[in-house]
């Protein structure tokens, strides 16, 4: 086994399925007037996975453009983590089916559920597995969430999508890089605020269920907004004291992108600047997990990420389970 004094982002990957949904078909669904989406959300467009789209095919298409951008062979992958809230199936776990679409013979492989903090989760596991093996690790998080919309919940009809995003966590020899801080937390006082409420070893599949117990409700978006709020805006500062720096010396913030007004919330909390905050709501909706691995890879793409920026992730979603990170690239 080598230690490894520290970690770094190697490779980044994203993908969506084909088809766009703009708002105007979402609208005329739920009777809502035109804009009324954008303005409330500041979504414009979302992509929705069609038929033949699995989870594993979608997560196996951002994980292997992670690898190529990385450069690293499938056989230096010693763990793959996969968090998602939508797996291909109940049983087996959809990890080893991802590993295996991508020729990770070597590599050990696990769902996270971590719903819409996963991506957090899984990155805060990956540091710790580089830093002690030496070996690196395939983070992928991705939702088909569009399977499990409402339609007819305005609550959610409007917010979700499909997605995924990854990204290579390699050893680094530079121990100013990598993950500097985390706070996790998490509050089962809001466990019911979004679920879904059937289908769990709690209330099993039974014929005599309807077919919107199997799907996703928010029961009090108002709530949800303002525990989420509050959840990031805390988890964001504690982060940043326990990394050392403030919010002035952050390069870019990666909120998740479950509504443009709740993150603008949090940046005004915070002290940062639109200007640093990286957004993507607008073209690919909320995708859960996803959002955060998605907008890195598309930032990168766009205006690539340099050596010694600060960066600062920060999520909360289901469960209610959150956080937030500092990771200097």
């Amino acid at each position: 086994m080598t230690l490894a004094s520290s970690t770094r982002i190697a490779g980044f990957g994203h993908a969506v399925p084909r088809r766009c949904v703009a708002n105007a078909e979402i609208e005329a669904q739920l009777g809502l007037e035109s804009g009324w989406i954008e303005r409330r959300t500041g979504i414009r467009t979302r992509h929705w996975a069609g038929e033949g789209e699995t989870l594993t095919g979608l997560a196996a298409e951002a994980g292997r453009m992670a690898l190529e951008d990385a450069g690293i062979a499938g056989s230096d992958i010693a763990l793959t983590l996969l968090a998602t809230s939508t797996p291909d199936h109940l049983l087996p776990p959809s990890a080893p089916l991802l590993a295996h679409k991508l020729g990770l013979a070597a590599s050990g492989a696990i769902d996270l559920a971590g719903a819409c903090s996963g991506f957090l989760y899984a990155l805060t596991l990956a540091d710790a597995f580089v830093r002690t093996h030496g070996r690196a690790v395939l983070v992928v998080a991705a939702n088909i969430l569009s399977r499990r919309i409402n339609p007819a919940e305005r609550a959610s009809a409007v917010l979700f999508a499909d997605a995924a995003g990854a990204v290579v966590i390699a050893p680094s020899t530079d121990r100013d890089r990598g993950l500097l801080a985390t706070e996790l937390c998490s509050d089962g006082s809001g466990y019911d605020l979004i679920q879904i409420p059937a289908g769990g070893s709690n209330r099993p599949f039974t014929p005599e269920l309807g077919a919107e117990e199997f799907l996703m409700t928010m029961r009090d978006g108002r709530e949800v907004f303002s525990r989420a709020v509050d959840l990031m805006s805390r988890t964001s500062v504690q982060a940043m004291e326990r990394a050392g720096v403030t919010a002035a010396q952050i390069d870019r913030f990666i909120p998740h992108q479950a509504n443009a007004r709740m993150f603008d919330a949090v940046c005004n909390n915070l002290g940062i600047d639109g200007d640093r905050t990286v957004n993507t709501i607008e073209t690919y909706g909320n995708s859960s997990a996803a959002t955060i691995p998605l907008s890195l890879s598309i930032i990168n793409q766009t205006t690539r990420l340099i050596e010694g920026e600060s960066l600062l992730l920060t999520a909360a979603g289901a469960g209610l389970a959150g956080g937030a990170a500092v990771y200097r690239v």
